[in-house]
């Protein structure tokens, strides 16, 4: 059989984004179910430059007793020129239980420390940035007091 190319990443765009106070369902089947509206933002990147909806986003987490999180993301942005991009990503935020526990208390910690990534897939009806709909991307997060911030890559 032929070699299979090897995958590489190619930055798409960085999301910082502004987090509304934590709506905390309590302790569900699942777990501690919380929900973390997105208050606003915008996203930097080479194809398009975009401001964060406030209305139309928020992570759906489940925390775990270990205190890491499973994150159910789903946000909209809205580009310059007008596209809408739904972004929505899934993954998990884990690390030593005293680092994660600094950032459960709002601490400002480095992201190094632990680790936060999720996959992520994105639609939109823009001729422009069709090509977005077919992509396979991944994110790197990290948590800061009041907001949070995403690295996105392609995956080529």
């Amino acid at each position: 059989m032929t070699a299979l190319p090897a995958p590489e990443l190619r930055h798409l765009y960085r999301l910082d984004a502004e987090l509304g106070a934590p709506v905390d369902l309590g302790n569900t089947p699942q777990g501690n179910r919380r929900i973390v509206a997105y208050k606003g933002g915008r996203a930097h990147g080479a194809r398009f430059n975009a401001t964060l909806l406030a209305s139309a986003g928020a992570d759906w987490q489940v925390l775990r007793p270990d205190g890491s999180s499973i994150a159910d993301i789903r946000y909209t942005l809205q580009t310059d020129t007008g596209a809408l991009l739904y972004v929505q990503s899934q993954g998990v935020r884990h690390g030593p239980h005293e680092v994660l526990a600094r950032l459960a208390a709002g601490k400002n910690v480095d992201p190094s420390e632990y680790t936060f990534r999720t996959t992520v897939a994105i639609e939109t009806s823009a001729p422009e940035l069709a090509s977005l709909n077919d992509g396979v991307f991944i994110a790197v997060g990290a948590r800061a007091p009041g907001g949070v911030s995403y690295d996105v890559y392609v995956v080529e």
